[in-house]
């Protein structure tokens, strides 16, 4: 049993319907709640000076914390660790919800990209805070590599598969490159790629490169080391780390403070590159999980919250996630079966066409 568990196991009827109210105060209005409030909203008939007794106790045990003298009291993270691991109430799946997402489905379009663009749209908009969705690696064998130089600072790759798939990906090639190197570097990944997917060439490559160093053109290596990380990353039309809805975040009235978080959450998001840590989140199986505060390597600098659950392929194996993030008072009991549900509809999806 953790040390929350512990903690809510020896606590009283009473401190925990004065906790539990606290915190679900705090998540419905964001702002602390006081003892006269809660007065008015407890089972049993209690004074104030009681309740403020109560509340020091659980500020006491690090549940709790006030903002200043006088206020009423906020949860901590310890604190809403605490509620959500055993006192949260998970709400069945709203209907309205449940067709918002579902109608992401509609169209007829067959696109994976556009499909889960628009989950995540769905996602943050049924939610009011951003989305994220990882999008599957495409793990078909290449078929054949083309670079085509676009500009001095531009460049393009284009990526045949066997099974017919085509991506077309825009990134910006090391400086001093020729359409001649960029020729060198498609040959010499050519002479590697036939019945290989691009993570299992990205090994074959570096163990070339490490064999070979000296063989090969220090240009048409930077090129191939800059090509292949972006491809096993982001950027270009078929990203695979998808964010929507970062308005949401930004609503009239946030304090300055909420404002900083918010930009320091987008800074990480902006410049994380190995994205496959966001997958490692859910690498404890099935179902939602939820990362409150510093619980969340990723985006930890920001103070959000992070609810995530992973979804599979055909063949059980996780092979992507999705999630909301936002500030700390998420309505986690509303937004854990979205997510959940979301997750489920994409693993169908990308079942149904593997």
């Amino acid at each position: 049993m953790t040390d929350t568990g512990q903690i809510l196991e020896k606590m009283n009827q009473r401190s925990r319907e004065v906790f539990r109210r606290v915190v679900e105060g705090y998540l419905l209005s964001g702002e602390p709640v006081g003892s006269r409030t809660l007065t008015r909203s407890m089972s049993e008939k209690v004074s104030a000076a009681t309740v403020r007794n109560v509340m020091q106790d659980l500020e006491y045990l690090g549940l709790l914390d006030s903002p200043h003298i006088s206020a009423g009291r906020v949860p901590t993270q310890q604190g809403l660790r605490m509620f959500v691991d055993g006192l949260l109430e998970v709400r069945d799946l709203d209907q309205q919800d449940r067709e918002r997402i579902d109608a992401t489905l509609g169209g007829g379009e067959q696109e994976i990209s556009n499909l889960l663009d628009r989950v995540g749209t769905a996602l943050s908009g049924t939610t009011r805070v951003a989305s994220l969705v990882l999008a599957p690696k495409h793990e078909a064998p290449i078929r054949h590599i083309e670079f085509v130089q676009l500009a001095a600072d531009r460049a393009l790759v284009v990526l045949v598969f066997a099974d017919g798939q085509v991506e077309n990906r825009i990134f910006t090639p090391p400086p001093g490159q020729t359409p001649s190197s960029m020729r060198e570097a498609a040959n010499f990944l050519n002479s590697l790629a036939e019945g290989r997917t691009v993570s299992e060439l990205r090994r074959s490559i570096e163990r070339e490169i490490k064999e070979h160093r000296q063989e090969i053109d220090s240009l048409a290596r930077e090129l191939v080391e800059s090509g292949i990380a972006t491809w096993s990353g982001e950027g270009g039309t078929t990203e695979r780390l998808i964010v929507r809805g970062r308005a949401n975040l930004l609503e009239e009235g946030a304090e300055a403070q909420d404002l900083d978080r918010i930009r320091s959450l987008f800074d990480d998001l902006e410049r994380k590159r190995d994205i496959a840590d966001f997958l490692e989140l859910t690498d404890e199986g099935e179902g939602v999980r939820i990362f409150i505060g510093s619980e969340n390597k990723l985006f930890s600098l920001s103070g959000s919250s992070l609810v995530v659950s992973p979804y599979m392929n055909a063949d059980r194996k996780i092979v992507g996630a999705v999630g909301v993030i936002g500030p700390t008072r998420l309505n986690y009991g509303r937004i854990v079966p979205i997510v959940d549900y979301t997750a489920q509809l994409v693993g169908r999806m990308i079942s149904d066409r593997s």
